[in-house]
Protein backbone atom coordinates (compact mmCIF):
# COMPACT_ATOMS: atom_id res chain seq x y z
CA UNK A 1 0.00 0.00 0.00
CA UNK A 2 1.24 3.74 -0.70
CA UNK A 3 2.36 5.91 1.82
CA UNK A 4 -0.17 8.86 1.86
CA UNK A 5 1.70 11.88 1.08
CA UNK A 6 1.17 14.92 2.59
CA UNK A 7 2.01 18.81 2.48
CA UNK A 8 2.66 20.94 5.07
CA UNK A 9 3.18 24.47 4.83
CA UNK A 10 4.65 26.43 7.95
CA UNK A 11 6.48 23.24 8.60
CA UNK A 12 9.38 24.80 10.28
CA UNK A 13 8.10 25.62 13.73
CA UNK A 14 4.73 25.45 15.78
CA UNK A 15 1.85 23.75 14.68
CA UNK A 16 3.23 22.89 11.25
CA UNK A 17 6.11 21.30 12.81
CA UNK A 18 3.87 19.49 15.14
CA UNK A 19 1.21 18.42 11.76
CA UNK A 20 4.80 16.76 10.29
CA UNK A 21 5.59 14.93 13.09
CA UNK A 22 1.97 13.49 14.09
CA UNK A 23 2.27 12.34 10.23
CA UNK A 24 5.09 11.04 10.02
CA UNK A 25 4.68 8.73 13.23
CA UNK A 26 1.09 8.02 11.46
CA UNK A 27 3.52 6.37 8.73
CA UNK A 28 2.69 9.38 6.14
CA UNK A 29 5.72 10.64 4.18
CA UNK A 30 5.83 14.52 4.38
CA UNK A 31 6.92 17.53 2.12
CA UNK A 32 8.29 20.12 4.21
CA UNK A 33 7.16 23.85 2.95
CA UNK A 34 8.71 26.78 5.09
CA UNK A 35 11.14 29.33 4.42
CA UNK A 36 13.69 28.81 6.91
CA UNK A 37 15.81 26.19 5.40
CA UNK A 38 17.96 25.46 8.85
CA UNK A 39 15.10 24.64 10.37
CA UNK A 40 13.19 22.32 7.77
CA UNK A 41 16.48 20.27 7.45
CA UNK A 42 16.90 19.82 11.05
CA UNK A 43 12.97 18.52 11.11
CA UNK A 44 13.46 16.35 7.93
CA UNK A 45 16.41 14.67 10.23
CA UNK A 46 14.68 14.30 12.96
CA UNK A 47 11.34 12.65 11.30
CA UNK A 48 13.57 9.68 10.00
CA UNK A 49 15.91 8.85 12.74
CA UNK A 50 12.30 9.65 15.18
CA UNK A 51 10.15 7.63 12.69
CA UNK A 52 11.61 6.00 10.11
CA UNK A 53 10.07 8.54 7.86
CA UNK A 54 10.56 10.26 4.19
CA UNK A 55 10.33 13.73 3.76
CA UNK A 56 10.97 16.38 1.69
CA UNK A 57 12.07 19.65 2.09
CA UNK A 58 10.55 22.57 0.18
CA UNK A 59 11.81 26.13 0.65
CA UNK A 60 8.64 28.08 0.23
CA UNK A 61 7.47 31.89 1.27
CA UNK A 62 3.61 32.36 0.87
CA UNK A 63 4.06 35.66 0.33
CA UNK A 64 5.52 34.97 -3.07
CA UNK A 65 2.22 33.36 -4.61
CA UNK A 66 2.60 33.68 -7.95
CA UNK A 67 5.92 31.09 -7.64
CA UNK A 68 4.20 28.58 -5.81
CA UNK A 69 2.56 26.88 -8.90
CA UNK A 70 5.80 26.05 -10.86
CA UNK A 71 7.53 25.21 -7.59
CA UNK A 72 4.62 22.74 -7.13
CA UNK A 73 4.62 21.44 -10.85
CA UNK A 74 8.51 20.98 -9.92
CA UNK A 75 8.60 18.87 -7.53
CA UNK A 76 9.99 15.47 -8.10
CA UNK A 77 7.85 12.99 -9.93
CA UNK A 78 7.56 10.44 -6.67
CA UNK A 79 6.19 13.84 -4.66
CA UNK A 80 3.72 14.97 -7.36
CA UNK A 81 0.55 13.27 -6.22
CA UNK A 82 -0.25 14.89 -2.88
CA UNK A 83 -2.64 13.02 -0.71
CA UNK A 84 -3.26 15.85 1.91
CA UNK A 85 -2.74 19.83 1.64
CA UNK A 86 -2.21 21.17 5.11
CA UNK A 87 -2.22 25.08 4.38
CA UNK A 88 -1.14 25.99 8.18
CA UNK A 89 1.71 28.70 6.70
CA UNK A 90 -0.12 32.22 8.29
CA UNK A 91 0.69 35.53 10.26
CA UNK A 92 -0.58 38.02 12.18
CA UNK A 93 1.15 41.68 12.45
CA UNK A 94 0.52 43.45 15.68
CA UNK A 95 -2.57 44.76 17.37
CA UNK A 96 -2.84 48.20 15.63
CA UNK A 97 -6.23 49.98 15.02
CA UNK A 98 -7.11 49.41 12.18
CA UNK A 99 -6.66 52.85 10.81
CA UNK A 100 -3.16 53.34 12.22
CA UNK A 101 -1.49 49.95 10.78
CA UNK A 102 0.82 50.26 8.07
CA UNK A 103 -0.26 49.13 4.50
CA UNK A 104 2.66 47.03 4.19
CA UNK A 105 1.84 44.79 7.53
CA UNK A 106 -1.62 44.35 6.09
CA UNK A 107 -0.22 43.63 2.56
CA UNK A 108 1.88 40.79 4.43
CA UNK A 109 -0.83 39.48 6.43
CA UNK A 110 -3.29 39.17 3.38
CA UNK A 111 -0.65 38.01 0.75
CA UNK A 112 0.28 34.82 3.46
CA UNK A 113 -3.05 33.88 4.83
CA UNK A 114 -5.20 34.56 1.91
CA UNK A 115 -3.14 34.65 -1.30
CA UNK A 116 -0.74 32.36 -0.47
CA UNK A 117 -3.76 30.00 0.73
CA UNK A 118 -5.43 30.03 -2.72
CA UNK A 119 -2.76 30.05 -4.89
CA UNK A 120 -1.44 26.76 -3.02
CA UNK A 121 -4.45 25.35 -2.90
CA UNK A 122 -5.17 26.10 -6.88
CA UNK A 123 -1.41 24.02 -7.46
CA UNK A 124 -2.62 21.28 -5.57
CA UNK A 125 -5.99 20.57 -6.36
CA UNK A 126 -6.48 19.82 -10.02
CA UNK A 127 -4.06 16.93 -9.23
CA UNK A 128 -6.47 15.26 -6.64
CA UNK A 129 -9.22 15.92 -9.11
CA UNK A 130 -7.57 14.14 -11.92
CA UNK A 131 -7.27 11.29 -8.74
CA UNK A 132 -10.85 11.81 -7.33
CA UNK A 133 -9.08 11.62 -4.15
CA UNK A 134 -7.62 13.88 -1.80
CA UNK A 135 -8.56 15.99 1.37
CA UNK A 136 -7.46 19.82 1.95
CA UNK A 137 -6.78 21.06 5.78
CA UNK A 138 -7.02 24.91 6.65
CA UNK A 139 -6.18 26.41 9.17
CA UNK A 140 -8.27 28.78 10.06
CA UNK A 141 -8.77 30.86 13.66
CA UNK A 142 -11.50 32.28 16.03
CA UNK A 143 -10.64 34.81 14.71
CA UNK A 144 -12.67 33.72 11.64
CA UNK A 145 -15.75 33.77 13.79
CA UNK A 146 -15.34 36.70 16.28
CA UNK A 147 -13.51 40.08 15.46
CA UNK A 148 -11.78 41.71 18.55
CA UNK A 149 -10.23 44.83 19.22
CA UNK A 150 -7.09 45.32 17.53
CA UNK A 151 -7.44 42.45 14.88
CA UNK A 152 -9.32 43.81 12.47
CA UNK A 153 -6.96 42.75 9.27
CA UNK A 154 -5.70 39.51 10.68
CA UNK A 155 -9.74 38.77 11.43
CA UNK A 156 -10.67 39.56 7.88
CA UNK A 157 -8.20 37.11 6.63
CA UNK A 158 -9.02 34.29 8.95
CA UNK A 159 -13.11 34.92 7.98
CA UNK A 160 -11.74 34.70 4.17
CA UNK A 161 -10.15 31.64 5.03
CA UNK A 162 -13.21 30.53 6.73
CA UNK A 163 -15.03 31.51 3.35
CA UNK A 164 -12.77 29.77 0.76
CA UNK A 165 -13.09 26.48 2.94
CA UNK A 166 -16.85 26.42 2.49
CA UNK A 167 -16.32 27.49 -1.48
CA UNK A 168 -13.86 24.86 -2.07
CA UNK A 169 -16.58 22.47 -0.58
CA UNK A 170 -19.11 23.39 -2.81
CA UNK A 171 -17.28 23.92 -5.84
CA UNK A 172 -16.00 20.02 -4.92
CA UNK A 173 -19.07 18.55 -4.53
CA UNK A 174 -19.55 15.47 -7.23
CA UNK A 175 -15.72 14.01 -6.44
CA UNK A 176 -14.00 12.67 -3.12
CA UNK A 177 -12.03 15.49 -2.29
CA UNK A 178 -12.43 16.32 1.51
CA UNK A 179 -12.12 20.21 2.90
CA UNK A 180 -11.55 20.65 6.53
CA UNK A 181 -11.31 23.83 8.41
CA UNK A 182 -9.62 23.57 11.86
CA UNK A 183 -10.22 26.93 14.27
CA UNK A 184 -8.06 27.53 16.98
CA UNK A 185 -8.78 29.46 20.05
CA UNK A 186 -4.98 30.17 21.67
CA UNK A 187 -2.34 27.84 20.98
CA UNK A 188 0.72 28.51 22.55
CA UNK A 189 3.54 28.98 19.58
CA UNK A 190 5.58 31.61 17.89
CA UNK A 191 2.81 33.15 16.31
CA UNK A 192 2.55 36.34 18.94
CA UNK A 193 6.47 36.38 19.05
CA UNK A 194 5.83 36.68 14.99
CA UNK A 195 3.31 39.39 15.60
CA UNK A 196 5.05 41.71 18.15
CA UNK A 197 8.17 41.35 16.51
CA UNK A 198 10.50 39.21 19.15
CA UNK A 199 9.04 41.53 21.72
CA UNK A 200 8.25 38.55 24.74
CA UNK A 201 6.31 40.89 27.19
CA UNK A 202 4.03 41.60 24.64
CA UNK A 203 4.37 37.95 23.12
CA UNK A 204 3.63 36.16 26.21
CA UNK A 205 0.67 38.18 27.89
CA UNK A 206 -1.89 36.25 26.03
CA UNK A 207 -0.98 32.98 27.36
CA UNK A 208 -0.59 33.80 31.09
CA UNK A 209 -2.77 32.61 34.30
CA UNK A 210 -4.41 30.30 31.39
CA UNK A 211 -3.30 26.39 29.98
CA UNK A 212 -2.87 27.63 26.56
CA UNK A 213 -3.87 24.58 23.67
CA UNK A 214 -0.38 23.51 22.56
CA UNK A 215 0.51 22.85 18.75
CA UNK A 216 0.34 18.61 19.68
CA UNK A 217 -2.93 19.40 20.36
CA UNK A 218 -4.30 20.74 16.88
CA UNK A 219 -2.02 17.99 15.38
CA UNK A 220 -3.82 15.45 16.89
CA UNK A 221 -7.14 17.39 15.42
CA UNK A 222 -5.63 17.49 12.03
CA UNK A 223 -4.91 14.11 11.86
CA UNK A 224 -7.96 12.50 13.26
CA UNK A 225 -9.93 14.77 10.59
CA UNK A 226 -7.77 13.45 7.48
CA UNK A 227 -8.00 9.88 8.61
CA UNK A 228 -12.13 9.44 9.07
CA UNK A 229 -13.44 6.97 6.67
CA UNK A 230 -13.84 8.23 2.94
CA UNK A 231 -17.98 9.17 3.02
CA UNK A 232 -17.21 11.55 6.17
CA UNK A 233 -16.29 14.82 5.70
CA UNK A 234 -15.14 17.05 9.44
CA UNK A 235 -15.58 20.40 8.00
CA UNK A 236 -15.52 22.30 10.45
CA UNK A 237 -13.56 22.12 13.83
CA UNK A 238 -13.22 25.14 16.41
CA UNK A 239 -10.77 24.36 19.61
CA UNK A 240 -10.68 26.05 22.55
CA UNK A 241 -8.50 25.43 25.39
CA UNK A 242 -11.16 24.69 28.21
CA UNK A 243 -9.77 28.48 30.17
CA UNK A 244 -11.60 30.06 26.81
CA UNK A 245 -14.61 30.44 25.88
CA UNK A 246 -15.16 33.12 22.95
CA UNK A 247 -12.44 35.36 20.89
CA UNK A 248 -12.13 37.86 23.88
CA UNK A 249 -13.60 35.71 26.83
CA UNK A 250 -10.19 34.01 28.34
CA UNK A 251 -10.58 32.83 32.61
CA UNK A 252 -7.26 33.33 33.79
CA UNK A 253 -5.41 32.47 37.08
CA UNK A 254 -4.61 35.09 39.77
CA UNK A 255 -0.84 36.73 39.00
CA UNK A 256 0.53 35.93 42.05
CA UNK A 257 4.31 36.78 41.11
Amino acid sequence: MNKLTVLITGASAGIGEATAIAFARSGARVILAARRKERLDALSESLEKQHDAESLVLLLDLSRHHDIAGQIASLPAAWGNIDILVNNGGLARGVDRFYDGSIEDSDEVLDVNIRGLIAMSRAVIPGMIARNSGHIVNLGSIAGHQVYPGGAIYCASKYAVRALSEGMKMDLQGTNIRVTSIDPGLVETDFSLVRFRGQKDLALAPYKGIKPLEPDDIADAIVWATSRPGHVNIANMVIFPTAQASAMLVSREPDTT
